[in-house]
């Protein structure tokens, strides 16, 4: 009888269209700048699945309701899709692939391709097999808008491949070679008998002219230390792109060729430990916009790690004359400003305030300060830095308190090409040592900074509410110019 009981709750609530699933109404959501977005409710936004086609930018993301708790841990997970034209105003629409039978315990990320006036949608589907085990076998649905979306039979309709793990099968990214009419996926999953045993993660290539029967490939990718999730692959500029995730954390791959031989970058710029599983779709004028997600913090705790759900994020993505990404703020997302505060930087320790929006701090013997009262908890912080000669590091602590004893440090270190915010960090980071500009959003409990528009780096960041602004330099001498601090305000 409780496990009867336990079956009816898992199922529900119920949609209004039959669907199995949470309820998501996309009424309520916001429908401009959705930097950091969160669906209302108690709900949360799992992995991107950026695409374009003729002109508008979608994001299809994972509609999360518990942490990947639901359906007994199974995840429970259904697309929703955002549009835009100009990447200020969205269109919200309702769940575009949703749980529709009882198998079907989440419907995984996947990607989108159109191919002659249809849109076709690949996704894994996470199951329980016969034997009561975890699969998670491919999946696609058609559609003539990229909205209402259709589920082909057989459904699932590719299992797995041979030498593959069954159990990680899932992510497929599709695309079409227009003269051959080819269908192409590239699927994450782990070699069943690797050469090196915890080299495993490969990416598999399936190939099909008619979407029924399908060829397995050499794969593109193989010998990751966990299954590569959530593939992307694309071609700008006449590069290629392989993107990947391992454990969250975004790497990507470059060549000429399109299946390789791949060439390591000279800089990981997407790998951001709190932007998980970066994808990107192109953008008007030859850019390329990044989606991702910010997750949450177990038990909403300063000190543990992510779960699950977050928050939308985006990059913008920038190629440079070798091929190497750098990502940005997409300027037209972010967050508007009312009018700047004025300034009363107090100069407390080996520092000397020049003009009210300028400071240099000056400590060869050890940590210079100085410091700004009530600042808001949602603002925008733009700044210039130059850096006069070697130092060990310099930097600021935010939403810290009257000692910065509390609160979260950000420190630059040239030496080491670190940037670290809280208790994160991202690292080659070039140019330290030179003059750069910064750009900070502070927005509830998300702190996103972006590094001379080349690097960026976010944390999750609960607990700490302080109104202090800490500037500090140590060994060294570095000048803060142009500091400017707006108040975030509502659309």
């Amino acid at each position: 009888m409780k496990k009867l009981a336990l079956f009816i709750l898992i199922l529900c609530p119920v949609l209004a269209n039959s669907q199995l699933g949470v309820r998501y109404d996309p009424a309520v959501q916001k429908t401009k700048y959705l930097q950091y977005f969160r669906p209302k409710g108690n709900l949360f936004v799992g992995d991107c699945m950026p695409f374009a086609y003729n002109g508008t930018y979608y994001c299809y993301w994972l509609l999360d309701s518990a942490h990947h708790a639901s359906l007994n841990g199974l995840g429970g997970h259904q697309w929703v899709l955002s549009t835009t034209t100009d990447l200020i105003n969205w269109k919200q629409y309702p769940v575009v692939l949703g749980l529709d039978e009882a198998w079907e315990k989440s419907i995984c990320t996947g990607s989108i391709v159109h191919y002659k006036d249809k849109f076709y949608a690949f996704y894994a589907t996470r199951l329980i097999n016969e034997e009561g085990k975890v699969n998670e076998q491919l999946s696609y649905a058609v559609s003539a808008d990229g909205i209402h979306f259709e589920k082909q039979k057989p459904n699932p309709f590719y299992t797995s491949a041979p030498g593959y793990s069954k159990r990680d099968f899932r992510d497929p990214k599709v695309f079409v070679d227009e003269k051959t009419g080819e269908f192409h996926l590239f699927v994450s999953s782990r070699e069943e008998n690797p050469v090196l045993a915890h080299q495993a993660g490969a990416l598999v290539h399936l190939s099909s002219t008619d979407l029924k029967n399908w060829k397995v490939l050499p794969p593109v990718l193989t010998g990751q230390p966990s299954v590569p999730e959530c593939p992307d692959f694309f071609n700008w500029n006449g590069w290629y792109y392989l993107v990947y995730s391992d454990n969250s954390d975004t790497y990507y791959v470059k060549s000429r060729n399109p299946y390789g031989p791949w060439e390591q970058p000279r800089t990981q710029a997407l790998v951001e430990s709190w932007s998980n599983v970066v994808k990107t779709a192109a953008f008007k004028g030859n850019r390329r916009i990044a989606g991702a997600w910010v997750p949450s913090r177990r038990d909403n705790k300063d000190s543990n790690g992510e779960t699950f759900g977050g928050n939308l994020i985006f990059r913008e993505v920038v190629q440079l004359a070798d091929g190497t990404l750098e990502t940005k703020f997409p300027p037209e997302m972010i967050p508007p400003t009312g009018s700047p505060l004025a300034l009363d930087i107090r100069p407390d320790l080996y520092a000397t305030l020049e003009h009210p929006a300028d400071l240099l701090i000056n400590a060869p013997n050890g940590v210079g300060a100085a410091h700004l009262d009530k600042i808001p908890l949602k603002c925008r912080i733009t700044m210039e830095i130059e850096p006069m000669g070697p130092s060990e590091e310099w930097g600021f602590y935010l939403r810290a308190d009257e000692k910065a004893d509390k609160g979260y440090k950000v420190d630059f270190s040239a030496g080491n090409q670190t940037v670290q915010l809280g208790n994160t960090r991202i690292q080659a980071v070039s140019g330290l040592d030179k003059p750069i500009k910064l750009d900070l959003v502070l927005n509830d409990d998300i702190i996103d900074l972006c590094i001379d528009n080349r690097r960026c780096i976010v944390n999750r960041t609960v607990e700490q509410k302080g109104q202090f602004l800490w500037f500090f330099a140590k060994h060294g001498k570095v000048r803060f110019k142009s500091i400017k601090i707006a108040p975030l305000t509502e659309e």
